[in-house]
């Protein structure tokens, strides 16, 4: 019987996860860190995965208008990407605004209100989230 590479028991372990988004950390017990870091640059560059910040990958599909290789959730996959690093997410002021029909201006999702501190980078193909300090709601 042969040996499993890593590259194989990477994919496997993608393939059995049920999220879209996967931590380094996800794969630590699978290699060391450099051979880890090599086996998903090589998936990022096949187009299998998607580097959406610093130790944070996405599954990849491809873009039905350019090819090019997207999250499969568009940027709901980036919220859910602020969860898996622990980051409590509220609806932005804009996301507020326009519930209540203060505003018919529809919210992009491109800005994410947040509790707590991030001083994360998230984003793709040069779309980036921003965040918002979420303000304490009524006493």
């Amino acid at each position: 019987m042969r040996a499993e590479n890593l590259e194989t028991r990477v994919m496997k372990r993608i393939a059995r996860k049920r999220g879209d988004v996967f931590l380094r950390s996800d794969f630590r017990d699978l290699g060391g860190y450099d051979q880890v870091g090599r086996v998903l640059r090589g998936l990022v560059r096949n187009g299998r995965l998607l580097k959406v910040g610093y130790g944070i990958y996405t599954r990849a599909v491809k873009s039905p208008f350019t090819d090019k290789p997207v999250p499969p959730k568009g940027l709901a996959t980036l919220t859910e990407a602020l969860m898996r690093l622990g980051v409590e997410i509220t609806a932005s002021q804009l996301e507020q605004d326009y519930n209540a029909g203060r505003t018919t201006q529809v919210p992009t999702g491109r800005v994410v209100g947040v509790r707590g501190r991030i001083s994360r980078k998230l984003g793709y193909d040069g779309v980036f989230l921003s965040f918002e300090r979420a303000r304490p709601g009524p006493r």
